[in-house]
This record gives C-alpha cells, structure tokens and sequence, in this order.
C-alpha cells in the first residue's frame, strides 16, 4: 500500500510547500516527510496493515513562517484502509480558519 497527500492552500490558490506530515498506524509512526514545492508528499511506499491510519499536518507552523494566524495548529485526519494493496491518496485543502479533505485517486 502507498499514501500520498497534496496540500492546497485553498485562500491562494497555490500548493502549500512546507507542511510537516507525519503517518502513523495506531501510536506507530509510518512515515514522515515534508511537502514539496508542488504542495505534495509520499509518506510510504511499504506495506500496512488494513485499519485505521492518521495523517497528522503540523499547519501551525507553517502558518507562522509565512506571519499568518491560523485557528488549527495541526489538522488530523484518521481515514480507514479496507484494502492495504491500494494506492491512498488523501488531499488537504487548507485556510487559517478551516479545512476539508476527500479521498482522491
């Protein structure tokens, strides 16, 4: 199975290059990388489990490096593997004061 994100700053309109992401399985971290300048990042590329898994996005520091308030200092998002030989992709859509998420391909 492999995750992937896309974070879009969704007031800009632009890729959110800089966002700390981290996968964990139950307390087990997974994987853990940074997005890139086209606001995308794999966290792995190696098997796991089918289950719950959590993509954690350290949004409030990226927020401050850019002089920006946010009201989230981190966006968690627990989303269930049925299949572990799938690809997941889960795409972020970020503003300071709200988000939202769907199951992308």
């Amino acid at each position: 199975m492999s995750v992937s994100t896309h974070v879009l700053d969704s007031v800009t309109g632009r890729p959110a290059e800089g966002v700390g992401v981290r996968l964990l399985v139950g307390a087990e971290l997974v994987g853990e990388e940074v997005t890139d300048a086209d606001g995308r990042c794999r966290l792995t590329e190696e098997p796991t489990a089918a289950g719950p898994h959590r993509l954690v996005f350290a949004t409030g520091p990226w927020f401050a490096r850019q002089g920006r308030e946010a009201f989230y200092p981190e966006v968690v998002l627990t989303f269930a593997v049925l299949e572990p030989a799938e690809h997941h992709h889960v795409p972020l859509l970020l503003a300071p004061f709200a988000y939202s998420t769907y199951r992308g391909s």
